[in-house]
């Protein structure tokens, strides 16, 4: 061969070996991920090469995860989780679509000798047409007039009951719409960086809590601060309240023992006077509101920078709670829960610049101390705080988490939803089959294997849930047949059609968008390889 000429030491597959090898790849593929499907897929167990041990049925960490050598499979893992970085969903239907298009190919370029050029050409036609299917089945949402909780609760709900137990990811579905609901600007894109997600190990059942505020994963350094204040005033810093080295090479020099205690005095002085200025601005406003409303106001500081063991111990005479090295990414959600404004300097603090809260404690679980600011007014930052008995329980729900406020930020995003439970499949299916009839030529056997790949979504559902799976289809596709009003989607408990949508079973409209653009493009480009070249330097070297 050809490659041989130009280096002797390469290895190549040519024609149908080629395309042999890729379809048993896909098939491979296929097999692996499909008992994952859906809210009744099974889990799978993933041990690295160090001994680490992850439970999940994400596809989008499966396909991370696993460790994938033949060059086709790893391409198709890599491509078809890509979906999953910007959309939080979809990994698992976009490689079982882009791999039934190429395993469904086999019999008509091999054993028919179909050309894969009038294959992959026929792709195209088709994935125009299930484009402008699926703009014909979205039903519009306009969160701009109403935000409607329910359809966005069914949307989350739908995706992240396929990551977690049913009970757990109906409890987390409504935690997750109240967080983007804090959160939703109509002006400003939504970002999910304002939702704190906070995970804590404990040895009880798994629990989660929505916190209309912050929670802080470190408390007070000091033994007599306060652990629990009501009616608030909160100042966010970034000021160094500690002796700091300079950033320049320097050197005092004192010539008696006077001299030294003067420079030390001074030292201290220019810190305490800092702190002093934090307790002359709490003094000012707690005594303002005595005199207003009659009430005692409390005091907390909360820093970005670090705080000496003797301002903490002034502050703590004051009944002031003071945090010191607080992430920057939590001081921005602090203020934008609790209101003020993050200040670079103590000497022109004013009224303006401090948030309020109702309610700010410390707690301490398992060693570790973690502060709760709650009872805000009007919170735009909010926090998921997970209690779970071991690691790997925790990561499972965190990634659920995530896809699950993706899905909601999608259908914000999109002002649309389309039915779930298998409904555009079978919708696509019946669509494609009635095409195939006014296609002549060659071109026929593409709709054969698109419908039939797309398909394949809803007979993994059904085969994930124990059901019969042909005589399901026949009534849910004969049924839809009869009066073609309503998409019908699968009950995966009964096996009754359904129509989904009435039913709270959503999908994303970008979603099945993505699905049909990478599993069209990424089949086509494996359909058309006539050859694979292993030539690298590592390869063949002479012993």
């Amino acid at each position: 061969m050809s490659i041989h000429v130009l280096n002797r030491k390469a290895d190549s597959l040519r024609a149908s070996s080629v395309l042999l090898t890729n379809i048993n790849a896909s098939k491979g593929m296929y097999e692996i991920i499909k008992s994952n499907l859906g809210p009744k897929g099974s889990y799978k167990m993933l041990v690295s090469a160090s001994g680490g041990i992850k439970i999940t049925k994400d596809g989008n960490v499966l396909l991370n995860e696993m460790m994938i050598q033949h060059p086709t499979a790893t391409m198709l893992s890599r491509i078809c989780s890509s979906i999953d970085e910007t959309l939080g969903d979809g990994s698992s239907s976009n490689l079982i679509v882009a791999t039934s298009l190429i395993y469904l190919s086999e019999k008509y370029i091999l054993y028919e000798n179909i050309h894969p050029r009038i294959i992959t050409h026929g792709f195209d036609t088709v994935k125009n047409i299930l484009l402008h299917t699926l703009e014909d089945m979205k039903i519009p949402i306009n969160i701009d007039v109403k935000f409607d909780k329910e359809i966005l609760y069914n949307v989350a709900k739908t995706c992240v009951r396929t990551k977690l137990p049913i009970p757990l990811a109906d409890k987390l579905g409504d935690d997750l719409v109240e967080s983007i609901k804090i959160i939703y600007n109509p002006d400003k894109q939504i970002d999910l960086h304002m939702i704190e997600i906070m995970d804590v190990k404990r040895n009880m059942s798994i629990n989660t809590k929505l916190v209309r505020g912050m929670v802080l994963d470190h408390g007070c350094r000091h033994p007599n601060m306060p652990n629990k204040l009501t009616k608030c005033f909160i100042l966010v810093l970034n000021v160094s309240l500690e002796f700091e080295k300079s950033e320049v090479y320097s050197s005092f020099v004192y010539s008696n023992a006077e001299d030294r205690d003067k420079l030390v005095e001074s030292e201290r002085k220019f810190t305490d006077d800092k702190v002093k200025k934090i307790i002359e601005l709490k003094k000012q406003l707690v005594e303002k509101k005595l005199k207003e409303e009659n009430e005692v106001y409390n005091f907390a500081v909360f820093n970005q920078k670090g705080i000496d063991p003797l301002s903490l111990d002034l502050l703590a005479k004051e009944n002031i709670m003071a945090l010191r090295r607080i992430k920057r990414r939590n001081l921005e959600r602090i203020v934008l829960c609790c209101g003020g404004n993050p200040c670079n300097n103590v000497y022109d603090l004013c009224e303006e610049d401090v948030g309020y809260a109702g309610l700010v404690y410390e707690i301490c679980i398992n060693d570790e101390k973690y502060t709760f600011i709650e009872e805000v007014v009007n919170p735009k930052s909010c926090t998921l705080f997970i209690q779970a008995p071991n690691d790997y329980t925790i990561k499972q729900i965190k990634d659920a988490i995530r896809d699950g406020l993706r899905s909601i930020k999608n259908a914000i995003e999109d002002k649309c939803v389309i039915s779930g439970a298998g409904s555009f499949e079978i919708m696509a299916y019946c669509k494609l089959k009635d095409e195939e009839k006014k296609i002549k030529g060659k071109q026929k056997f593409a709709f054969d294997i698109y419908a039939n790949s797309l398909l394949n979504i809803p007979k993994v559902l059904l085969e994930n849930s124990g059901l019969d799976i042909h005589q399901t289809l026949f009534n849910v596709i004969d049924k839809y047949n009869a009066d073609r009003s309503e998409p019908l989607g699968v009950d995966l408990d009964t096996g009754e059609p359904i129509v989904a949508h009435l039913k709270g079973i959503y999908d994303n409209y970008c979603v099945k968008k993505q699905i049909l653009s990478i599993a069209t493009a990424i089949s086509q480009q494996i359909l058309l390889v006539d050859e694979i070249i292993r030539a690298g330097k590592s390869m063949g070297e002479e012993k």
